[in-house]
């Protein structure tokens, strides 16, 4: 399955095909096709034997914290293997580690305390939020990388008519350090996290 992978990372979805990996493993496309039926079956068994790491990792604390930790380990996983947000994207439920990871998320919701609907909106809120950020930190990292980069790109927001964009030409600077990576994918995370807290203790509020 570590060959399966490395082409998975390497070519993303597409490139995993059953001709693709037999050449990896030296032996003829017929050979797989007795453990996997199908080139889907292949994804799944690929993304399941991934994202295993992260369902048997133990969850301590309460639920704020637990939907903390398994947003931040899904977000890293997924920057690390880029081909898994087109997989979730177009398969969400495909595979028994993605079912079982939504099962135990959502059931982290009810427990807490949410209603059937509320539970529902706020996993698909923070799985949007992990894929979104993942996604666009994949798409611009490669041209993000560098202090030259990052001068040229804010420079070319500074050079935009402030007459027109007075603020985004002022926050210019701050736009193009905290645009892409953990700590803003962090930052996000909170605020969803505070929302759904408030939301669940409205008598707290100020």
């Amino acid at each position: 399955m570590q060959r399966a992978i490395a082409v998975l990372d390497e070519q993303g979805p597409g490139g995993l095909t059953m001709r693709a990996l037999a050449e990896q493993l030296e032996v003829g496309p017929m050979a797989l096709y007795t453990h996997f039926p199908s080139k889907n079956a292949l994804l799944d068994a690929a993304r399941d034997h991934i994202l295993r790491g992260l369902a048997d990792q133990p969850r301590e604390g309460d639920w704020t914290e637990r939907l903390r930790c398994v947003g931040l380990d899904l977000y890293r996983l997924l920057v690390s293997h880029p081909a898994l947000i087109h997989l979730f994207a177009t398969r969400p439920l495909a595979g028994h580690e993605a079912a079982g990871a939504t099962e135990a998320h959502l059931r982290v919701l009810r427990e807490a305390g949410f209603d059937r609907v509320t539970a529902a909106r706020a996993h698909l809120a923070l799985l949007h939020h992990v894929l979104g950020s993942a996604t666009w930190d994949v798409a611009l990292n490669d041209r993000r990388k560098g202090e030259d980069s990052r001068r040229r790109r804010q420079a070319a927001l500074e050079a935009m008519p402030a007459d027109r964009y007075p603020t985004l030409v002022d926050l210019a600077a701050e736009l193009v350090t905290d645009a892409i990576g953990e700590q803003q994918f962090t930052f996000g995370l909170e605020l969803i996290l505070a929302g759904l807290h408030a939301q669940l203790n409205p008598q707290r509020r100020d």
